[in-house]
């Protein structure tokens, strides 16, 4: 551990770079950091006099990265963002990182499904935001954030609850994915505004809604009844995100007037569906990772390029559960976004700014600002450079805690 005389002396040279690096927790008083050791070998503890994150810094958007400092308060509160420069930084506060490392918004995962991870592990590996797409009432009430503080080592997270879909439809007969709550029937257009109000009842963020026939005919919604959730969803103030991933059901999901895309669709998009996905304004989460896993990913691969030349939205969302997927940050996902044309910066605005915008999330911008609550990551290295260094987080600073690993 380094020793305060060595941190105010760093400190008072930062004005002329960066410096060595400042590896770790630097303390300034016995009571400085409130620390307590998480099942998973990372820290948490309260920000009792702030910190000081030197390196690398990108405030997101559309700002390019640029070597100095982010200064947050005691609360979690961001006071500065800047360079270096003497008299700027406070010398009486711990310091992380250093020469080569990066400070920036933590990740927001815009597909999981917690049922098959952990809750708990995700914001100590960078994610500070998580957007559950499926699972059963009482999971779902047990992981939502809602308007509250989430709860210690949690990421926010934000619900759907269970899928809405036809009887005997996906992903009820899918066997461990779609046994035990995991979808509920909406029979006829009648029906839908019951069921919606229903799902909303029990606390969803966001309505999702399955089209999806699988390989041996599963029952789907039919037309008017998508149109009929999608107008008791909005009714309540909701969104809806469809799964659908092939042309014909695409188009039943977006002249539905869905607001969302769950994934990019893995059959080949036609030149004038792209079009219409563009003007209809709805987003699509990418995932694509997942379907490279099963064999599907070129197909997927070709329609986000084709998707992001037309303006359409591309979220970062991984699938968590499915095939290939891990937990964390997965910088394969964010290759897959870089790949379709958004470059790794572009990337990084995806699983950042764009997917903290996703419907049903909240209290994370995916930005560093003054005067904000951050939520961001400390890197051990530039993940524009290499995305692997989203495998390694050396510190997560949300909602006034600091987890250090």
């Amino acid at each position: 551990m380094t020793s305060v005389r060595a941190v105010r002396g760093r400190l008072h040279k930062l004005g002329r770079g960066v410096g060595r690096s400042v590896v770790g927790r630097v303390l300034t008083s016995g009571d400085a950091f409130r620390a307590r050791r998480n099942g998973n070998g990372s820290e948490e503890g309260g920000l009792a006099r702030g910190a000081v994150l030197v390196g690398t810094v990108w405030p997101g958007g559309t700002v390019e990265p640029f070597a100095g400092a982010v200064v947050v308060d005691s609360k979690g509160t961001v006071d500065y963002i800047g360079p270096t420069a003497p008299g700027r930084l406070p010398a009486d506060l711990q310091v992380i990182g250093g020469d080569g490392f990066w400070i920036g918004p933590g990740v927001v995962d815009a597909h999981v499904h917690l049922a098959f991870g952990s809750v708990d592990d995700c914001l100590w590996r960078g994610l500070v935001g998580v957007r559950d797409l499926g699972a059963p009432t009482e999971s779902a009430r047990s992981w939502r954030t809602g308007h509250r503080r989430p709860p210690r080592g949690r990421p926010f997270v934000a619900v759907a609850g269970p899928v809405l879909t036809a009887p005997r439809g996906y992903p009820s007969r899918t066997g461990q994915w779609g046994s035990g709550g995991f979808a509920t029937f909406v029979e006829s257009p009648a029906q839908a505004k019951q069921v919606v109000h229903r799902v909303v009842a029990h606390g969803a963020d966001v309505v999702k809604l399955a089209l999806e026939p699988g390989g041996v005919g599963w029952p789907v919604p039919e037309p008017a009844i998508v149109r009929a959730v999608v107008e008791a969803a909005h009714a309540t103030g909701l969104s809806v995100v469809a799964h659908a991933l092939r042309v014909d059901m695409v188009r039943r999901a977006i002249d539905g007037g869905v607001d969302e895309l769950a994934h990019t669709p893995t059959e080949r998009l036609p030149d004038d569906l792209v079009e219409h996905i563009a003007q209809a304004r709805v987003a699509v989460v990418s995932t694509l990772q997942t379907f490279f896993s099963a064999g599907s990913g070129r197909a997927a691969a070709a329609n986000a390029a084709a998707l992001h030349r037309a303006g359409v939205v591309l979220r970062y969302g991984t699938d968590l559960g499915s095939d290939g997927t891990v937990m964390g940050v997965d910088p394969r996902e964010l290759d897959r976004l870089a790949d379709a044309g958004l470059g790794r910066l572009g990337a990084l605005r995806a699983a950042t700014e764009v997917a903290a915008q996703s419907p049903g999330m909240r209290g994370r911008s995916g930005h560093l600002r003054v005067g904000e609550p951050a939520a961001l990551v400390v890197l051990p290295g530039d993940p524009v450079a290499e995305p692997g260094f989203w495998r390694s987080p050396v510190a997560v600073l949300a909602d006034g805690r600091l987890i250090q690993n």
